[in-house]
């Protein structure tokens, strides 16, 4: 009898199913090789004299050429035309809902002190036909693209697809990490195809050709976009290897590529404007390609949860699952967090989110679920707003409940997930955030009014005790 047992037949992938009909590799920044028709990659070189099948080789830098290596971000590809087949470039008209310049000089853009939130935006009626490029809306952001530091907060909203238009995105500004709240995204990219359901995060980085088909009718989502910067895991310094989102839990697509000859439209975003190229072939012919500059997406239900498991908070870094640096050592551009199904076990501590004032920006959002201890109607598609050192907690029953109840182990934010855009950053707010949404509320004051200062309530026991430590009473300067 032999020994031999069997051999895998290729590398792991991600099978096809009936929601998500499409192949999928797995890892995060690696360097990856896919071929639509085996053997069309060269073997040995990128570029050779003449490419099989007559393709064309194309590179895409997504960092400087210069790059250390172990943060370089490229890909070689192999396609039916290249893209500089084209007719040219010419603006289009300008979407006043989509902003990119966000410094105090713009007089489009606005301050808020205090804690800000916007009630479900709308999804358009059937009456207007709106894709994912005219859905583009955007609430908050810092920095400008062309200075290669800042970020901006989108909203999107679309009710039809762009297959039917012929219709593809560019963005030249910045890497987007989308977030579909409702209905599937059917995205192709020149690198393959993905599904991206609620629950999932999609990052197609900067230069990347895309269309959004919406299989479940219309969609609303978030759309995280950073300028100058590149996403990343975040360190987990003592956690060790592993935890958080893992690095075998991201997906990219596989090489898919069409046959079509027929006139298409590519809109590039550039500085925040819209400009129209026109040409005589789908940006979508990739054959074959390897590299490690590729669209990916994370089921966020496979976040590895750390936390403490005695007592008191760690802090809210633990649900980062992406990270983007900043020019400045040690103070991020971003960071996407989520808050989803847990255990709660920390004894003799006060577990809801403490009561703080943070030098970060954070704006929240909600996939789905209930996100409790809010007087802001925070429901699935809403949004929030809290300025750096904006003092900010839950609101007094919350509190209450929190201080008296009797602990034990619990699950919580059980059937949620909400998220966290956070950035060391000033962010300032748009014209359409502040003046078109018709969803804007503050945050309801009142929420804190019952937290009373209780300590008044025991000065009696406080002068005993200062007397027992020989100390003056309140109210009386110097020792007994």
């Amino acid at each position: 009898m032999s020994t031999h047992g069997t051999s895998a037949q290729g590398a792991y992938s991600i099978k096809p199913t009936k929601s998500d009909p499409y192949q999928y590799q797995v890892g995060f920044g690696n360097r990856f090789a896919s071929e639509a028709i085996p053997g069309t990659l060269p073997i040995a070189q990128n570029h050779p004299q003449k490419a099989k099948y007559d393709l064309y080789t194309e590179g895409i830098n997504g960092t400087p050429f210069v790059t250390p290596r172990k943060e370089n971000q490229s890909c070689w590809v192999y396609r039916i035309r290249p893209s500089v087949a084209h007719k040219g470039f010419s603006p289009l008209p300008e979407n006043p809902d989509l902003e990119s310049c966000f410094l105090p000089l713009n007089p489009k853009i606005h301050l808020s002190p205090t804690q800000l939130a916007w009630h479900p935006f709308d999804i358009p009626s059937d009456n207007t036909k709106t894709d994912f490029i005219s859905g583009l809306k955007t609430i908050a952001g810092n920095g400008e693209p062309t200075l290669r530091e800042g970020l901006a907060v989108h909203i999107y909203a679309a009710n039809v697809s762009m297959s039917g238009e012929n219709r593809a995105f560019c963005n030249g500004d910045g890497d987007f990490l989308i977030l579909p709240q409702q209905g599937r995204l059917d995205i192709q990219t020149e690198l393959g195809k993905l599904m991206v359901r609620p629950g999932e995060l999609v990052v197609i980085q900067r230069g990347i050709k895309f269309k959004v088909d919406l299989p479940d009718g219309p969609s609303r989502g978030y759309i995280l976009e950073i300028f100058g910067a590149h996403y990343e895991l975040p360190e987990l310094g003592p956690l060790g290897t592993h935890g958080l989102a893992n690095v075998r839990d991201f997906e990219s697509p596989v090489a898919s590529f069409d046959i079509d000859q027929s006139p298409w439209e590519v809109v590039y975003k550039v500085g925040g404007k819209l400009f129209a190229c026109h040409q005589e072939h789908t940006p979508f012919d990739v054959v074959a390609w390897w590299g490690n500059y590729v669209p990916y997406k994370y089921a966020m239900e496979k976040f590895a949860h750390v936390g403490s498991i005695n007592k008191d908070h760690m802090d809210p870094s633990v649900f980062c699952v992406l990270t983007a640096k900043s020019k400045t050592p040690g103070a991020p551009l971003a960071d996407f967090l989520i808050f989803n199904g847990r255990w709660d076990v920390a004894t003799g501590t006060f577990r809801p989110p403490f009561y703080h004032r943070n030098c970060a920006t954070e704006m929240m959002g909600l996939i789905y679920g209930n996100y409790g201890g809010r007087s802001d109607e925070f429901a699935p598609g809403g949004f929030s707003y809290e300025n750096g050192f904006c003092p900010h907690g839950v609101s007094y029953d919350e509190f209450k409940n929190a201080t008296e109840a009797e602990l034990a182990p619990m699950r919580v934010h059980e059937g949620t997930l909400a998220f966290m855009f956070e950035t060391s950053m000033q962010v300032t707010l748009t014209d359409y955030a502040m003046k078109r949404t018709g969803k804007l509320h503050e945050h309801e004051p009142k929420m804190w009014d019952n937290l009373k200062g209780q300590f008044v309530n025991h000065i009696d026991k406080v002068n005993a005790d200062l007397q027992a430590a020989g100390l003056a009473p309140l109210g009386v300067r110097g020792r007994v």
